[in-house]
């Protein structure tokens, strides 16, 4: 047994006093035990986590993990450990591997291999369309039945619309499926490499214009109201894509949508030294652009932030701006820059765990710390000052290497087994 002795516990909304109250936690075997103020008996282990916030695990529903096919920028194993020790236990792979995941059997082997590493819990989101070409749909019906919830050409946007419509309308007759869509216009953006603005024609770097995400997200709304299909909007980066959200939720549309760190806390002016490590898709945009994102998860309008873990190797990054591989790794990072942004501590778990893990259908997690619940468990210290410089992962490109950092996850406990520890934590 486990004992996680003095932490600001994260309950939801079941105790009087809010969200969270200074509680005992222990743990024993895969479930939550007791909560409460627990006397340590015959306990394995005590851990103190006084001043700090014990909650669900982070749940992050857009991972990168590269296996099958890029293994040599990260594997399950590697994606796993980077996983734990930011807080996460459990992640969505993305289907842009080598094979596609847009069968069943890739899926299944994703899905076993993560249960075989056994630090997180990782599911697999399916292609939409065979090979993600955007032509012919996958086996929507046979992914679903091995576990897939999440549909996606990840990495690109399905641009036909009647392949789109037909794949909406199978995804809207499976309970708990979703669209989750690339919003990115590739007619408007194959010369582009950064945010249009001020910065790129300084630079004179091809600019990606924010149309070019509005508009797919618009044409997207059309077929979900067509449609019924749940939809989920990636990696929400303009704020004319903020507000075509805010009014399809007030319209009642079944849509959520998520923001990643990196966007809640740069602007496309960190691009003036063209440092490749800041080069992702959708790009860093405009201060502007940056408020209302930051705005729009604070008030509910985004639901979740995802990493968008991509990772990259040093040799890949180490070229120029335009010929550089796009995206960013992030998920040793998140939770310190969403508890900088979010206006109180609940908001965090809502966005990287009780959301997330509704919107994936994952049952076991960003559940609330009580009794009987499955022992799926962070430690996050919100005081705890860091710079980032090395990481789990197996590559390095981020965009927070020597950035000051306040917040980090010393525990992950999945299943009830402690999986990391930072080291000099109690």
């Amino acid at each position: 047994m486990i004992l996680i002795r003095g932490g600001s516990v994260f309950s939801g909304s079941t105790f009087s006093k809010g969200p969270f109250e200074v509680k005992d936690v222990l743990i024993d075997g895969d479930r939550i035990a007791a909560v409460g103020s627990v006397h340590p008996g015959e306990v394995d282990e005590v851990v103190d986590a006084s001043g700090c916030l014990v909650g669900p695990g982070f749940v992050d529903i857009h991972t990168h993990l590269r296996e099958p096919g890029h293994t040599w920028k990260e594997d399950i194993a590697s994606g796993s450990a980077a996983a734990v020790a930011g807080g996460f236990t459990a992640v969505v792979a993305m289907p842009n591997t080598d094979p596609p995941m847009d069968e069943a059997k890739i899926a299944e082997e994703v899905m076993r291999r993560g249960a075989e590493v056994g630090l997180i819990e990782v599911s697999a989101a399916g292609a939409m369309t065979q090979g993600r070409a955007g032509v012919v749909p996958s086996d929507i019906e046979g992914l679903y039945e091995c576990g897939v919830r999440i549909f996606t050409d990840d990495g690109d946007s399905v641009d036909d619309v009647d392949v789109l419509r037909s794949v909406m309308m199978r995804i809207a007759a499976l309970p708990g499926a979703i669209v989750s869509q690339h919003p990115e216009d590739a007619a408007m953006t194959v010369d582009g490499h950064m945010h249009e603005g001020s910065i790129a024609a300084r630079l004179d770097v091809g600019g990606l214009p924010a149309e070019a995400e509005i508009e797919v997200v618009e044409r997207d709304l059309d077929l979900v109201r067509e449609t019924g299909a749940g939809y989920h909007c990636q990696h929400v980066s303009a704020a004319g894509t903020v507000e075509l959200i805010r009014h399809a939720k007030a319209e009642g549309l079944p849509i959520t949508a998520e923001v990643t760190p990196h966007h809640l806390t740069f602007d496309d002016t960190a691009l003036a030294d063209l440092d490749t490590d800041f080069k992702m898709y959708p790009p860093l945009r405009s201060v502007d652009d940056r408020r209302v994102l930051r705005e729009a998860l604070n008030d509910g309008t985004i639901d979740v932030v995802a990493t968008d873990h991509a990772p990259h190797t040093a040799k890949e990054k180490s070229t120029s701006f335009a010929e550089a591989p796009r995206g960013v790794i992030g998920l040793e990072t998140a939770a310190a820059v969403v508890s900088e942004v979010v206006d109180n501590p609940a908001r965090m778990f809502q966005s990287l765990s009780v959301n997330p893990a509704s919107i994936a259908s994952l049952g076991d997690q960003g559940r609330p710390i009580a009794v009987g619940e499955p022992a799926n468990i962070v430690v996050f210290d919100p005081r705890h000052v860091w710079t980032p410089d090395r990481f789990v992962s197996r590559s390095a490109n981020s965009p927070f290497k020597g950035h000051r950092l306040t917040g980090r996850s010393l525990l992950t406990v999945h299943k009830g087994r402690i999986v990391h520890r930072l080291v000099g934590a109690a």
